[in-house]
């Protein structure tokens, strides 16, 4: 699909709108939003075609926990489910908040809640090797009692331990398409919220569930692909992407080729779940027809397309 100028998908971490060491009440969250969302209203304003994806890596993980908390007097969801079931409410929240934001500002954009499932393989071998970190963090102790359970633990890209859960690959999303003629219509939409509940499709019953996250950036790049976007703006807690990251050395880099992106890859000095998948995904956007990709912090989006901050990725031109 050839790509459309001045359409662009903004990826929204789940750890913008609950960060680590802070409360995660659902005013605290509200609050957070509101003010992760200037970059895209500058970007209404201008004109811009918008698809919005956000995560859910510390919302999905706290709906888990009240499901383990209530097992004996209600009876679970899955993890698929929980997964379309923050994708619907904070997706609420972004959606309220920027319809607010551009109210004030009389900017006639509607915006709309796209529930979409994303494709994955039934025979992923990520649905075996817990990778994505999700939940509130934990203490040792919180940590030695999930253990104790099976569940799998781990230390996210700050260091602080958190649970981890399957993130197969996305391959397509169902309902793409949809999104497309929304987002070329003009108006604003969140889709892929938390990456998108997984899903595969039965030779029998069609599409069936998967309880696994996917990584949103990388569900984001899909996205960009299947609508034509020409960038994909990563808005994420650091100022750039480090060369030598978590060393007295390390340093910003402003621009990237592709292949200088996968040379940094496959050297593994970003770790497996923090930098290192949301470069994979802008690596994957460029190579899949997106003009370029933008990796930069979260209040400094509009001034990362200027070239101004943050880490944008291009082709091998």
């Amino acid at each position: 699909m050839d790509t459309i100028a001045n359409t662009i998908v903004v990826a929204l971490g789940g750890n913008a709108l609950a960060p680590a060491g802070e409360s995660a009440t659902v005013y605290d969250q509200f609050r957070h939003t509101r003010q992760s969302l200037e970059a895209v209203v500058k970007l209404a304003a201008e004109g811009w075609r918008i698809a919005i994806v956000h995560g859910n890596g510390p919302q999905v993980g706290d709906a888990l926990k009240r499901n383990e908390l209530a097992r004996e007097i209600v009876e679970p969801l899955p993890l698929g489910v929980l997964v379309a079931g923050t994708a619907g409410w904070i997706g609420y929240m972004v959606q309220q908040s920027l319809q607010n934001a551009l109210q004030r500002l009389a900017i006639d954009r509607q915006v709309l809640t796209v529930i979409t499932q994303t494709v994955v393989s039934r025979n992923d071998p990520r649905l075996h090797d817990p990778t994505k970190p999700i939940g509130s963090v934990l203490s040792e102790d919180a940590a030695a009692d999930l253990r104790s359970r099976g569940v799998v633990v781990g230390k996210d890209g700050s260091g602080r331990l958190r649970r981890w859960a399957p993130s197969p690959t996305p391959i397509d999303i169902v309902e793409a398409e949809a999104v497309r003629q929304l987002v070329n219509e003009g108006k604003i939409v969140v889709a892929a919220g938390g990456g998108g509940p997984p899903v595969y499709r039965d030779p029998t019953t069609g599409w069936e569930g998967v309880d696994a996250v996917v990584d949103k950036d990388r569900t984001a790049a899909v996205l960009g692909n299947r609508l034509g976007a020409d960038t994909l703006l990563i808005l994420t807690d650091v100022q750039a992407v480090y060369r030598n990251w978590g060393t007295d050395h390390a340093s910003p880099i402003p621009h990237m080729t592709v292949p200088e992106a996968s040379d940094l890859l496959e050297t593994g000095e970003l770790g497996r779940g923090s930098m290192a998948p949301k470069l994979e995904a802008a690596v994957t956007f460029v190579q899949q027809g997106g003009r370029r990709s933008v990796i930069a912090d979260l209040t400094q989006g509009v001034a990362a397309l200027n070239g101004e901050t943050g880490t944008t990725i291009l082709g091998d031109h």
